[in-house]
């Protein structure tokens, strides 16, 4: 399938103010985008009384920017692919702001899940960045830049909570929002000035029915695994939306084999360098979200249960935070070890330390250092994975398609924390007994959550490890069907150079 890109320009001098920040800048995206996501958390529980709404229709606010992230983010790949990563980037957070706006100025449950929609935009940024930087920075920075910007995810969330916490004890809870709207237009206005527009850019018409029938069938399947539990698994609902997802998705993917620029090049998704990345990507979200989610609840039980820590949301934030902190330390730590040994054992390696952090908490969940240290020991697993993750894609990937296969693989790991979701609330709610009346989750149930979180990152470890090893040189990633160098960059000058596309095998 051919592509193309445009014209070659001259690159900014490197030494420049713009140029030293682009990496800050994207990162600092990247970090608003994982905020986004967490501060409504501390919310949650006073939305019903603050909007007059029922606890079900406030759970809206989460799974409304879930399944519009997962929509968007192949979506707005491919159209930053198509039409300038820069631009596409440049939405994607001017959506989030104005969600956050629109938030800030209302009570209405309707228009909230509405703008929390629009945030869920946000979602795309990470993989859009991943792709500028491919296009800009030359190869002995990439490493280094990618893990970064891997990192942001973990980091944000870590920082959302606490901060989001502090603000809704001491503030009117639309503080919160104008404080993200803000962050978010700096966001906009720095982007603008320190990232430059890419000229990698693939020619012809954007799949319209494409992209129609990816939002068709992610809805149906991600509404069914996120309210599953709420509905029941067994519930006229929730086998409809299953078996619709099944017969939507089996026509996109049959529409997208003979479309003359589909939205999501599945002969390349084919070939094992980059399906059983998006595989691995898939099983690591699943085991790094169990973490998070388990974590949470788990610090936050009551005394009375034997177990539980009775911690605040604003304690259980600070709790989660060192994980953040080691995510931002250890970014350098993993582009060194994929640089050295490559990504696909450096996302074995990730996988492995994962499934280490468990066991941790496996030994010890009582005691408050012993449940910080084993959350910190998957988040620096999480590091290493998510950072590696990118960087397979990139070696399999031709220029033209980098921002849509790292959309791919974003919403892959979407998917598998929507299911872990699922996985640990099933798992927690079959694990119960009654204190004070209440059913509360046993200490044996998040165990079992733990367990089948260490099962899956040893699982993603095997995959990482059957991905076929990249022996080419950094930034010349090579298909199963030939070679595509990327473009070729001077000190001085960046120059795109236009070659033949990858040959189809």
């Amino acid at each position: 399938m051919a592509s193309s890109a445009s014209t070659a320009r001259p690159s900014r001098d490197s030494s420049g103010l713009r140029a030293r920040l682009t990496i800050p800048v994207l990162a600092y995206g990247g970090i608003l985008m994982a905020v986004m996501q967490t501060v409504v958390v501390p919310l949650l529980p006073d939305l019903p009384r603050l909007t007059g709404a029922s606890a079900s229709a406030v759970s809206w606010m989460v799974t409304a920017s879930l399944l519009s992230g997962a929509v968007l983010t192949p979506v707005l790949g491919r159209a930053g692919d198509m039409y300038g990563k820069r631009r596409v980037l440049l939405l994607s957070l001017a959506l989030m702001t104005a969600g956050s706006v629109v938030c800030a100025l209302t009570a209405d449950i309707a228009l909230l899940i509405t703008a929390r929609a629009l945030q869920g935009a946000a979602v795309s940024v990470v993989p859009l960045s991943i792709s500028i930087l491919r296009d800009e920075l030359l190869p002995e920075r990439r490493n280094g830049a990618v893990a970064l910007m891997s990192s942001t995810v973990g980091i944000g969330a870590a920082l959302g909570l606490p901060a989001a916490a502090l603000i809704i004890q001491y503030a009117d809870w639309h503080v919160m929002f104008w404080v993200t709207a803000a962050l978010g237009a700096s966001g906009v206005a720095l982007i603008r000035w320190a990232v430059p527009e890419s000229p990698v850019r693939e020619s012809g018409r954007f799949d319209v029915t494409g992209a129609l029938g990816l939002a068709a069938g992610l809805v149906c399947l991600l509404l069914a695994v996120s309210q599953g539990g709420t509905w029941g698994w067994g519930s006229a609902p929730i086998v409809g939306l299953f078996t619709g997802a099944v017969l939507v998705l089996a026509v996109w993917w049959r529409h997208q084999l003979h479309a003359d620029r589909p939205l999501v090049d599945l002969r390349l998704v084919s070939r094992p360098r980059v399906g059983l990345s998006h595989v691995a990507a898939l099983l690591t979200g699943f085991a790094f979200y169990a973490n998070t989610l388990v974590t949470a609840q788990l610090v936050q039980a009551p005394e009375a249960v034997g177990y539980g820590l009775g911690l605040s949301i604003v304690q259980t934030g600070l709790v989660l935070l060192p994980s953040g902190v080691v995510m931002l330390l250890l970014s350098p730590v993993s582009a060194r070890i994929s640089a050295a040994r490559g990504p696909r054992i450096t996302l074995a390696l990730g996988a492995a330390v994962i499934a280490l952090g468990y066991g941790v908490r496996i030994a010890d969940s009582r005691s408050l250092v012993m449940i910080m240290a084993g959350a910190t020991v998957v988040s620096i697993g999480t590091t290493l994975a998510y950072s590696a993750l990118p960087a397979l894609i990139l070696r399999a990937v031709p220029a033209t398609q980098t921002a849509s296969a790292n959309g791919v693989n974003v919403l892959m790991r979407t998917v598998g924390q929507a299911v872990s979701s699922a996985a640990v609330a099933a798992v927690l709610v079959h694990h119960t007994s009654l204190v004070g009346g209440l059913p509360l989750p046993t200490l044996h149930g998040y165990l079992v959550a733990f367990a089948v979180a260490a099962g899956i990152a040893l699982v993603a470890g095997a995959v990482a490890l059957l991905i076929p090893g990249d022996a080419a040189s950094e930034g010349e990633p090579v298909s199963e069907a030939g070679r595509e160098s990327e473009p070729t960059r001077t000190k001085g000058v960046r120059s795109v150079t236009e070659g033949t596309a990858m040959e189809e095998a």
